[in-house]
């Protein structure tokens, strides 16, 4: 009775080979099916990828849309700031004017035409500073994008459309005309 009987050992092996067997059998076709359809997990992972490929789209847009606005701000502070440069250099043009014509009449008084003369480099001095530039108008040809011709004259001696005269001088600012230069053209 010695072999019939089984020790406590014996009993559990053959108790945990059975359920191996059963639970190999069992586990083997759910693993496949686990792969073959969608697990929540899997789709868990699908769609927090999509979520994070929708707020990626929205952070690109929201960075270009950034970048945009600060390119069009600085445009706009640049355009405002030569805005305002020309509304001044337009309002100090007479007192430009002024002062060469004070310039060409003569004086007795030679410290106040000095300080004329002075006032009128120190004018210049600041309007080249700001990068204000005469219009070159005698002897230049005729240009209606910078020059405003009042009167033409018939001179054979010069080539048509050349400048004889300058009534008023003109004044750009980097391409953009201050004032137009007021002139008499030949013909």
């Amino acid at each position: 009775m010695a072999n019939k009987k089984s020790t406590p050992e014996t009993k559990n092996e053959k108790t945990n080979a059975k359920s191996v067997d059963l639970n190999e059998d069992i586990i083997e076709p759910e693993i496949e099916n686990i792969n073959e359809s969608d697990s929540p997990e899997s789709n868990q992972n699908e769609s927090a990828s999509e979520q994070l490929a929708a707020e990626k789209d929205k952070y690109l847009r929201l960075a270009a849309e950034y970048d945009n606005f600060r390119k069009r701000s600085a445009k706009e502070r640049e355009m405002t700031y030569s805005s305002a440069r020309t509304d001044v250099i337009s309002k100090l043009l007479p007192v430009y004017d002024n002062l060469e014509r004070a310039l060409k009449m003569e004086c007795s008084d030679e410290s106040f035409y000095k300080g004329v003369e002075m006032i009128m480099t120190q004018l210049t001095e600041t309007f080249n500073d700001m990068g204000v530039e005469e219009i070159p108008a005698v002897g230049q040809p005729f240009d209606p994008n910078r020059h405003n011709a009042v009167m033409s004259v018939d001179n054979p001696e010069l080539e048509a459309n050349t400048i004889v005269e300058e009534y008023q001088k003109g004044f750009i600012l980097g391409d953009r005309v201050i004032r137009f230069s007021t002139v008499v053209v030949a013909n």
